[in-house]
């Protein structure tokens, strides 16, 4: 390898799990207030759910500089997603079947699918 062509060094093992759980909660703030955030301004909404969902994934990426980060964050993304879609026994719900809340939902696992599938590119020298 040459000075410019290094390899991303990985976090310290205490530390990546410290980003997983963060990136766990920070998955599920960031779903839930997607999911508001989607319904309240169509479709401006929706761009901004996906793209903050799209941020905090690859920002789990580049944290840890493994998939896992990807999959911590995607995974409290979901469970919030999943969580707000069910609604209550009354009745109410978040989530009211439309296109957006589809759109939102198949648009974020998309999104973190390709995070976690990309290339890292290493990290440039100091």
């Amino acid at each position: 390898m040459t000075a410019h062509q290094h390899a991303d060094p990985l976090p310290a093992p205490a530390v990546r799990y410290v980003w997983y759980g963060v990136l766990l909660v920070l998955g599920a703030v960031v779903g839930a207030a997607g999911s508001l955030v989607q319904a309240a301004w169509p479709p401006a909404g929706l761009l901004l759910a996906l793209l903050a969902s799209a941020g905090l994934f690859y920002g789990g990426l580049r944290a840890t500089a493994t998939q896992l980060g990807v999959g911590a964050a995607g995974g409290g993304w979901l469970v919030a997603i999943v969580l707000l879609s069910f609604g209550r026994p009354e009745g109410d719900g978040l989530f009211g079947g439309g296109l957006g809340e589809m759109v939102y939902l198949l648009g974020g696992m998309a999104v973190a699918v390709m995070c976690a599938t990309m290339i890292r590119l290493p990290r440039p020298a100091p």
